[in-house]
């Protein structure tokens, strides 16, 4: 346990092994916290990979579905890393650091892409490492997570996906309400707690969730790992493609998907109302006009006292038409689509 697991279990928090979440004592996503104020989220769903070396860039450049040779220093990006068949393994967050970069995945896929980005390697000047349990990731979520951060003491970007630090603070900026503090364990807790004075409401995995959900940005976790080309998680939307860089695992697969003009599955946002909604991460969904065929399945969810709201890949026919979405099985729970903050092509 590192200092930073260690304050947390000390302040109430609740681990869950099976998919790195945390609570602290209420499982479902703090929505007034985000709608009115700001939410601080121990981010430990999320793990981090160090890339370094003399060639690391071209490397990365090499593996990844973004233009890493031409990410500025201040900037961050959304990339991924997918097979040959243009499958996602894993998708990120991606920023430079220092002369090197790191990569922000899902916890339980952290040690895989490690292990499969190693094996690319060779005789380039490339070192790949999990940073030590030292090393800490906290989320602001919300509509005054911007303010607070000020309050804190913390620098602000000024627009989105841009990054700046301070000292061996790190602050990351993905919309107006979401951003990533990225820093020492040592200084996770009183940072935490200066976030706390400064007007943040202590909450859990699943408001991070809920926030990612509303601004249309899915994570890949080993529920889904391979299952998605990333058309289908509206990633060209969200700038995790270039479309002018040269070859990299997949790229022959995702620019013909791309060139093709319409894809079949897109991510789309539901919302789940009812005590019992049975949602969860790579659950099947449904339409009546499909009978038993699944014509879906949930990327992300957050748990709402009364429901949920989820990102999930959908035939996008299902959603052209307003066919009824059920959650599940056929004659499950009904799920609404509800809004994004971009366009989805249908």
């Amino acid at each position: 346990m590192s200092i930073w697991t260690d304050y947390l279990a000390r302040s109430g928090a609740r681990f869950d092994t099976d998919d790195f979440g945390v609570n602290f004592g209420a499982p479902h996503a703090d929505a007034d916290a985000l709608a009115n104020g700001a939410a601080a989220i121990p981010l430990v769903h999320l793990g981090l990979v160090h890339a370094t070396g003399n060639e690391v860039a071209g490397f990365l450049h090499n593996m990844f579905s973004s233009d890493v040779a031409g990410l500025g220093a201040d900037a961050v990006q959304w990339t991924s890393f997918n097979t040959a068949q243009g499958r996602m393994l894993a998708n990120f967050l991606l920023w430079r650091d220092g002369d090197g970069y790191s990569l922000a995945p899902a916890a339980d896929l952290a040690p895989a892409l490690l292990n499969k980005l190693s094996l690319y390697i060779l005789r380039s000047h490339v070192q790949l490492v999990r940073p030590p349990p030292e090393q800490a990731l906290i989320g602001l979520a919300g509509q005054a997570a911007g303010d607070c951060l000020a309050r804190a003491g913390l620098p602000v970007p000024e627009s989105d996906m841009r990054q700046v630090v301070s000292g061996l603070r790190r602050v990351i900026r993905l919309d107006s309400a979401l951003f990533i503090v990225d820093l020492a364990a040592d200084e996770a807790a009183p940072v935490f707690d200066a976030l706390l004075s400064a007007g943040a409401t202590r909450s859990g995995t699943a408001s991070w969730y809920l926030a990612a959900i509303r601004a249309g940005l899915p994570l890949v976790t080993a529920a889904t790992t391979e299952a998605f080309v990333a058309q289908m998680l509206n990633f060209e939307l969200i700038g995790g493609i270039s479309f002018t860089k040269g070859c990299y695992p997949g790229q022959e697969i995702v620019v013909r998907t791309q060139h093709l003009g319409k894809t079949k599955r897109r991510t789309y946002r539901l919302g789940l109302s009812g005590p019992s909604v049975g949602a969860d991460t790579g659950v099947a969904l449904y339409a009546p006009e499909f009978g038993e065929q699944p014509v879906g399945i949930i990327v992300n969810f957050a748990p709402l006292p009364h429901g949920g709201e989820a990102l999930a890949v959908l035939q996008s026919g299902c959603v052209a038409t307003g066919g009824k979405i059920h959650v599940g099985a056929p004659d499950g729970p009904f799920a609404e689509v509800l809004d994004l903050p971009y366009k989805v092509p249908l």
